[in-house]
């Protein structure tokens, strides 16, 4: 009994925490992860950094939403199987709401342009940076591996497709295994994960026969919530590097289809900048454009469905390998890496959309300081900053 109960305070726990993050935390997938390490690992220290440097390193190889990949890993660490989907939903359900409202109600309302979203875009700025540096100096401490995380840096922002991450990771996972085979690592990560291997079999069964299968039903059936299901579940399943990259995934499967119009989609994708988590929330938006309610439940469902599958199926395996002396230098390789293409965000579009002009900066340092030196709570920085954002905009 007593275990029970202790179970559901930590699955109350996790929801309650992630429940604020998913109202608070504005500014994209790079912010979510800074938001995370702020809340996780400084604060409540559910991880170590290590463990989650390289838990940040396998959602960035994986398809699918990242920083909703590396939620709900956090939630399976802290609290098994339903504490990933717990974490997933305290995360999600908010920008969910908020964009489905706006579908039903809101539609064609214009918020992308207001003061306040500004001001949280600058919020986004200062999280960043700070979580960045943080996570820098523990995973680039000496040259080679700051060598690592510049030459990561330089490709993303040269080379911005949506395989760069991917092919940047595998190369910095071949040069670290060259550079640091011989490296004795003395710190135990000492990551447990909850979950079988033989149902993380399973959860990587299900996500490739649902791929294949899918397609097949849709057009053995012609039933929509079917040709719903599977192409929102494709564009979950098919995407790298994060919500901005499913955009023209999801604009491709709907909009010449006739399903919505282009004036439609795009007032969404003002919108769902306007809210906090997940950009691929934004597939809520479409759902209920298309089908009302249940259609934004079903797109939520089928979109990140695959980022379930696949955590809840990689992740007994990966703690296995990073364990293994022979993948720990590939490891610290990949983790440098992870570094460079994470300030490579932080500049864009993170940077370039948020500081237009000197106020902004201004502003910014002012944020950072709050966070980083005054130690003020993540929900005070992001009050202050829509004020702040609403002021500016005044003049």
């Amino acid at each position: 009994m007593k275990e029970n109960k202790s179970t559901w305070k930590v699955l109350l726990e996790i929801l309650f925490i992630s429940t604020r993050l998913g109202l608070t935390s504005f500014g994209g997938p790079v912010a979510h992860l800074g938001y995370f390490h702020t809340e996780y690992i400084r604060r409540r220290k559910w991880m170590d950094e290590k463990s989650y440097a390289d838990l940040v390193a396998l959602c960035q190889f994986l398809p699918g939403p990242a920083s909703s990949q590396v939620g709900i890993g956090i939630g399976v660490i802290r609290g098994g199987a339903l504490g990933g989907i717990v974490s997933f939903i305290g995360f999600t359900l908010p920008s969910v709401l908020a964009l489905v409202i706006f579908a039903l109600i809101l539609e064609g309302l214009d918020v992308a342009d207001a003061g306040w979203i500004h001001g949280l875009k600058i919020v986004a700025v200062a999280v960043v940076a700070h979580a960045i540096l943080g996570m820098a100096q523990k995973l680039t401490p000496d040259i080679k591996r700051k060598t690592l995380a510049l030459l990561a840096l330089v490709a993303t922002l040269l080379w911005q497709t949506a395989f760069t991450q991917v092919s940047v990771i595998l190369v910095a996972g071949v040069l670290g295994y060259i550079l640091y085979k011989e490296h004795a690592d003395t710190e135990d990560a000492g990551l447990r994960v909850p979950i079988s291997k033989k149902f993380a079999g399973f959860c990587l069964t299900l996500f490739f026969g649902l791929l294949i299968l899918l397609p097949i039903v849709r057009e053995a059936t012609q039933i929509e919530w079917i040709a719903m299901f599977d192409s929102f579940y494709r564009s979950g399943s098919l995407v790298f590097g994060g919500g901005h990259f499913v955009l023209p995934l999801l604009e491709r499967e709907f909009v010449p289809t006739g399903w919505l119009s282009e004036e439609a989609f795009l007032a969404g994708y003002g919108a769902a900048q306007a809210v906090p988590g997940p950009l691929f929330t934004f597939a809520a938006y479409l759902g209920a454009v298309m089908n009302g309610w249940q259609g934004g439940l079903l797109a939520t469902v089928a979109i990140f469905l695959p980022a379930f599958l696949l955590i809840y199926g990689t992740l007994p395996f990966w703690d296995a390998l990073r364990r293994n002396p022979s993948i720990k230098g590939a490891l610290m390789g990949v983790n440098a890496a992870v570094i460079g293409i994470l300030i490579s965000a932080f500049y864009h579009p993170i940077w370039t959309s948020s500081i237009l002009a000197p106020i902004d900066f201004a502003f910014a340092a002012v944020l950072f300081s709050m966070l980083v030196y005054w130690k003020l709570p993540p929900w005070i920085v992001v009050l202050t900053g829509a004020i702040g954002g609403a002021v500016i905009s005044l003049y």
